[in-house]
């Protein structure tokens, strides 16, 4: 059984999500949010140094980072949820499974950080939003050609892209504004496996 270390209004709700759209048996272990930092509880270093989540155990295999745990959960459970090897769309797939938090997430969370800061802070939030833009006006260019950011057919690099854009709902300007992005978001909202998960993992402000 897949064992799954899930902290509230996190990353870690994606892993639910794809665990529902295979289909896979899992347990949750949950951990809050201290209400006054935000920060996920210290608990969570006795699983992984780091203190982060999402982090799954798999009979011997400890592992954390969101990409990797979709890669190998797809890998070992799920290829039907990426294109084929040989698939033109293929190296696409892998493209935004790695974009999602290698270059979308990096502008919200200093974002984040930055409002946290207050005027100290200010001075860089110029930047910060015309990165935002940057990155959705290229999103929402990037689902002129197909629903689904890998080429027709849903893939676990939507479930990857789903935080940003979810998050970027409250941080990064996104609104209704951008068809396609809005579009994509109210899809997946509907989508069986992601309304489980959202009943399995409590707590989750993004699903808007």
């Amino acid at each position: 059984m897949i064992l799954v270390h899930h902290l509230n209004n996190s990353r870690s709700q994606r892993v639910l999500w794809l665990l529902e759209e295979l289909g896979q048996p899992y347990e949750i272990v949950r951990y809050a949010r201290d209400p006054k930092t935000m920060l996920a509880p210290a608990a969570l270093k006795r699983i992984h140094p780091l203190g982060k989540s999402p982090v799954i155990q798999d009979g011997a295999l400890l592992l954390a980072e969101t990409g990797a745990i979709v890669e190998y959960l797809v890998a070992r459970y799920g290829p039907q949820l990426a294109p084929e090897r040989e698939s033109a769309n293929y190296w696409r797939y892998v493209y935004w499974l790695h974009y999602a938090e290698g270059s979308a997430m990096p502008p919200l969370l200093l974002k984040l950080v930055l409002t946290k800061l207050g005027p100290l802070g200010w001075p860089a939030l110029g930047f910060v939003a015309r990165q935002l833009k940057l990155h959705l006006d290229y999103l929402e260019g990037a689902l002129a050609a197909s629903p689904w950011f890998a080429g027709p057919d849903f893939t676990a690099a939507d479930i990857m892209m789903s935080f940003p854009l979810e998050v970027a709902v409250g941080r990064g300007g996104l609104n209704a504004s951008r068809k396609r992005l809005w579009a994509f978001l109210r899809t997946i909202h509907k989508r069986p496996a992601y309304r489980r998960a959202l009943e399995r993992g409590g707590a989750y402000a993004y699903a808007k």
